[in-house]
């Protein structure tokens, strides 16, 4: 057995897992992997760059045995069992100060029970989301880091090699305790699914004022260059001109509109709900996935209930402008919404994230990177204490220049009968959140009348009820 000493171990050698391996390698770290296909360690071996230290092997002992301690693990593999079960697996070669890290899609709950867990073996164990797909991986992800503290100090120099760099400065730092690091990703996963709705419903309403593929793929790469910069629009603008190899068509013309999903805006939708945080704008993202599965339902309801006028009234210069604005208006809700919840859960969960850090940390290699994050992070910087950054006045001055020509849009496409539920969502909790009295004292009454449930005054502390039946 080979006596070299490897700076880094991994578990799982999918696309994700190598990419990652190869990155560290390429900045000059020793990085070995453990899989049990011959296949993929001779694919990891070839991908290599001339000169870099990157092997693997098929037996779990002898890849831990030829790390450098405090040992560096970390798994990619499948959320929830699996990850359980390599843990055990890996627990019997450990010493003590040894890390575990996980860097797969887990659920912030199996995080905290692991972290427990491990760490009450005399080891650590370090939660990290990792954003920003195979090319990320291989060229700079976006790196959520959460657990112990003293772990990530070990970790650091490696991490902030291989993530990705906004103005000279990694997209990784420690993001708080317990299960902080997934438990940001899940959320930014959140703010991922709502940005995509709201783009897909942006498509929607542009096509219904008559624009084709190329000009809307002239509209994208606009908005990219300006102010609506990121990944997501940057993509979107890519996909209108690709063309399908079997037809000759435009590819998203041919794409089924039954979206799929992996679970973790569903993950978000739920624990929001937990705190309570509201998220509306998430929520309809998450069941417009769901809606857009019933398709043999849709096509009987559409032949059922018939669009009579699909007609904005709008050329497309006027629909262009008007969407852009909606579609800015409801990214930043987006991200208010996803950020209100950390700002929540850092403090009902204990977890301390910084949410300075993680905006910064999103700048860069993530999926939902883009312009507005340096807002978010300036703000921030001068307000780390924001619940909501709707609150930040900056913020304020992006959302005054957006938000009426997001009405008279949203007003158009309610009336041509266009679905625009994560802009409707985005637009009603905006209006809630600056309203200074809500119209649910009438609700309070109602719970208090069926259920005397009991309710509060305005003019007098304490809790009440009435008889109000006499």
């Amino acid at each position: 057995m080979s006596v070299n000493k490897f700076d880094f171990g991994l578990v799982g050698l999918g696309v994700m897992g190598r990419n990652l391996l190869l990155n560290m390698a390429d900045h000059g770290y020793s990085a070995i992997a453990f899989n049990r296909s011959e296949e993929k360690i001779a694919a990891l071996r070839a991908a290599a760059t001339e000169g870099t230290v990157v092997d693997g092997v098929t037996d779990l002992g002898e890849m831990i045995a030829r790390l450098k301690t405090p040992r560096k693990i970390m798994l990619l593999v499948p959320a929830g069992a699996p990850v359980d079960e390599v843990i055990e697996q890996v627990l019997p070669h450990l010493d003590s100060d040894d890390i575990i890290i996980d860097g797969g899609n887990s659920h912030f709950t199996d995080t905290l029970r692991r972290v427990k867990y491990v760490e009450g073996k005399g080891f650590n164990f370090i939660g990290v989301g990792v954003s920003g797909g195979e090319q990320g991986a291989r060229t700079g992800p976006s790196l959520m880091p959460g657990g112990s503290e003293k772990a990530y100090k070990s970790l650091q120099p490696i991490l902030e090699a291989v993530a990705a760099k906004v103005h000279g400065e990694p997209c990784v730092d420690y993001l708080g305790k317990g299960g902080a690091g997934h438990y940001v990703k899940m959320v930014h996963n959140g703010i991922e699914y709502g940005i995509m709705q709201l783009i897909s419903e942006s498509y929607s309403i542009l096509k219904a004022a008559g624009l084709s593929n190329e000009e809307l793929h002239e509209v994208f790469k606009k908005w990219n260059d300006g102010d609506l910069q990121s990944f997501l629009v940057e993509i979107t603008r890519d996909i209108f001109l690709q063309k399908d190899d079997q037809t000759g068509k435009h590819l998203v013309d041919v794409i089924s509109d039954k979206a799929g999903s992996k679970g973790t805006g569903k993950w978000t939708s739920q624990d929001a709900m937990n705190l309570p945080v509201a998220i509306p704008t998430i929520d309809a993202a998450v069941a417009g996935r769901t809606i857009s599965g019933y398709k043999d339902e849709r096509v009987a309801a559409a032949k059922v209930y018939p669009r009579d006028n699909a007609d904005l009234g709008l050329s497309k210069e006027e629909a262009i402008q008007l969407v852009h604005d909606a579609l800015y208006f409801g990214t930043i809700i987006s991200y208010a919404q996803g950020l209100s919840m950390l700002y929540q859960a850092s403090r009902e969960l204990e977890m301390d994230i910084p949410l300075t850090r993680v905006v910064s940390v999103w700048r860069g290699g993530c999926i939902i990177r883009s312009s507005l994050l340096e807002v978010f992070t300036a703000a921030y910087n001068s307000s780390p204490d924001l619940p909501n950054i709707l609150l930040s006045s900056q913020i304020a001055d992006l959302i005054g220049q957006s938000v009426g020509n997001t009405r008279k849009l949203l007003a158009k496409a309610i009336t041509a009968g266009i679905p625009v539920s994560a802009h409707t969502a985005s637009l009603g909790y905006f209006d809630a959140y600056r309203t200074a009295y809500l119209p649910t004292n009438l609700i309070q009454a109602q719970r208090d009348f069926f259920g005397a449930h009991t309710y509060q005054r305005i003019d007098i502390p304490g809790t009440f009820h009435t008889e109000w039946n006499s």
